[in-house]
């Protein structure tokens, strides 16, 4: 398996223009961006000249599940100007969660809704997960299982930082959804208590083992790796450090 190493654009959120960050990011030696609403919400086709300027792709795109829900053809058409392939939702906001099976299935069977309008455009629907969906309902169920339970149409980017902080094993979980695991995102997080950069860190200096989670990696659809990191005081020495990290693994 050959991977495209991104990088999300929402880790240099904090470090106005986004534009400026492309070309450094090309020099380091990443493939492409995965950009977050709003960085292309006024302009697609702007950002999509920034990003094939500085000789990068667009391989996929957070958006909201309310824009999946009720607006999938500006949607579609946002992947298409951006030449993304992966339209990936990546949250529910806390006030409007419901700690019920029915509701985290009901999730599940809007992304899927919306995989089968995306697909005739060549296009999959992926979920991102946070934390909260590895926190047990009163039922003992997860809310992860509900949201992939909707049907194999509905995907996977993996975020093995937030599993970790929820107190679950990205190993069980890349084993697990394997067959649906469409993009990882190796999110490292500092031990516990540590309070720089919101406990965040590049990949490689924090907890996780990748060096046994890499394997697992190469048993899944993934294609795509994203590196990821929520509040960078430094988002240069983040990108590098995690993608010098992750080519030293084989990536």
């Amino acid at each position: 398996m050959t991977y495209k190493i991104s990088y999300q654009l929402y880790s240099s959120r904090n470090f106005p223009p986004l534009a400026d960050h492309l070309p450094v990011l090309k020099d380091m030696g990443y493939d492409g961006v995965e950009p977050w609403l709003p960085a292309y919400q006024e302009d697609p086709a702007l950002l999509r000249r920034q990003i094939d300027d500085a000789g990068l792709a667009c391989y996929s795109f957070h958006m909201p599940l309310s824009g999946l829900v009720n607006e999938p053809g500006r949607f579609i058409d946002i992947a298409q100007t951006l030449g993304a392939r992966y339209m990936i939702p990546p949250f529910v906001p806390e006030p409007e969660r419901e700690n019920s099976s029915d509701f985290w299935k009901r999730i599940g069977d809007r992304l899927a809704e919306g995989a089968r309008l995306a697909a005739p455009h060549g296009l999959k629907v992926l979920w991102h997960n946070h934390d909260f969906e590895y926190v047990p309902l009163p039922d003992g169920s997860r809310p992860i299982d509900h949201i992939l339970g909707a049907g194999e149409e509905v995907l996977f980017e993996i975020d093995c930082g937030w599993i970790t902080r929820a107190g679950a094993d990205p190993a069980r979980e890349l084993i697990k959804y394997a067959d649906r695991i469409f993009a990882i995102q190796p999110k490292d997080t500092a031990p516990p208590g540590t309070q720089t950069d919101d406990g965040w860190t590049a990949t490689g200096d924090g907890i996780i083992d990748w060096p046994a989670l890499a394997p697992l990696f190469k048993q899944t659809n993934a294609d795509l790796i994203v590196t990821e990191h929520d509040n960078p005081a430094d988002w240069k020495r983040f990108a590098q450090r995690s993608i010098d990290y992750l080519r030293a693994l084989g990536f």
